[in-house]
């Protein structure tokens, strides 16, 4: 039979290195990843260089960057099947990010909605690079010409605004962008906060209870869920005004991939407390790989940098014939 040549499609995504993952992050979005490696060319970034719109302790910063990298290998990505790499190793990022500032309009990055959210948070430190960040996000889409961009609601303008960027480009240049399409995966969620069920899950809540991170241990995560916020229906059921109960009842189902009938009827007869403590153990079990890995992982430094370091090269190898071809488009002079 002929081989089959046809061509792998790209996915780009990235993540900050802001902290460790919640549990909002592994379902909606990282423990996604791994299954997209057999289908599709998948390129994964530590997007370092985006987390520097916030100050941040050098030292620190440093360490957040090895840990969420040794994170998304723990988590399920294979540095030799995909490319897994740390933003600010490969510079071609940085070179075309200059290139579509010069084809971003002042209005459409004023429109930005995180722009305004982010300012008004940090308002002491409203700097250039939180206004233009949506275009480096661009390049970091349009520097590999990826066809998917796994995004979730809160990243749709930015993907739009890649999209309007690289028509912009294609029609003043001629085709050299691949115009990104957003890829919403079948299986994943929007986990909420344990304590504000109508909010998402977020590393910046100040109430501890409120975010289940990725490396907590068994006990925290148990004794988070029990004090999660329900309703006083105390029956275990999905339906409309019961956010505790439907967030739970959804993180219950990833974790153990039943349905919301099957958890109904096997928690019928049962209060919200026995409740509790099962989706507490549900995830706490099977987060429990991803703890242990990442320890052998931080103890095995050398290992890491390899992987990183490998995964840059492959990533510059790639953006840099995008970075040469449009360099000659806009008329830079060649020195090679």
């Amino acid at each position: 039979m002929p081989e089959n040549t046809e061509k792998k499609k790209v996915i780009f995504s990235g993540i900050q290195p802001t902290g460790v993952f919640t549990l909002g992050n592994y379902i909606g979005a990282i423990r996604n990843w791994g299954p997209l490696q057999d289908e599709y060319d998948c390129i994964y970034s530590i997007v370092d260089m985006h987390a520097l719109t916030v100050k941040r302790d050098p030292v620190k910063f440093r360490q957040q960057t090895l840990e969420a990298y040794a994170l998304i290998l723990a988590c399920g990505i294979d540095p030799v099947k995909s490319i897994a790499f740390i933003q600010s190793h490969n510079p071609s990022h940085a070179q075309l990010n200059w290139i579509l500032a010069c084809a971003t309009q002042f209005g459409e990055l004023s429109r930005m909605t995180q722009f305004k959210d982010k300012s008004k948070k940090h308002p002491d430190d409203v700097n250039a690079g939180l206004f233009t960040y949506p275009v480096l996000m661009a390049a970091d889409i349009l520097t590999y010409n990826a066809d998917l961009v796994p995004i979730g609601a809160d990243q749709k303008q930015h993907l739009e605004l890649a999209r309007n960027i690289a028509v912009r480009f294609n029609q003043r240049f001629g085709d050299t962008f691949v115009i990104p399409e957003p890829y919403i995966p079948s299986f994943g969620a929007s986990v909420k906060s344990l304590q504000d069920p109508t909010k998402k899950m977020s590393k910046s809540d100040e109430n501890p209870n409120a975010c289940i991170y990725i490396l907590d241990d068994k006990d925290t995560i148990i004794r988070k869920f029990k004090r999660a916020v329900t309703d006083s229906d105390a029956e275990v059921r999905y339906a409309d005004g019961k956010d505790g109960i439907n967030n739970l009842m959804t993180i219950y189902s990833c974790v153990t991939g039943k349905d919301m009938h099957e958890i109904e009827s096997d928690f019928s007869c049962k209060g919200y407390g026995d409740f509790k403590l099962a989706v507490g153990e549900a995830v706490a079990d099977h987060l429990e790989p991803v703890r242990t890995r990442f320890a052998e992982l931080m103890n095995d430094k050398a290992y890491l940098k390899e992987c990183y370091t490998d995964g840059a090269q492959r990533a510059f190898k790639l953006s840099n014939k995008i970075v040469t071809k449009v360099y000659r488009k806009v008329g830079f002079v060649d020195y090679r």
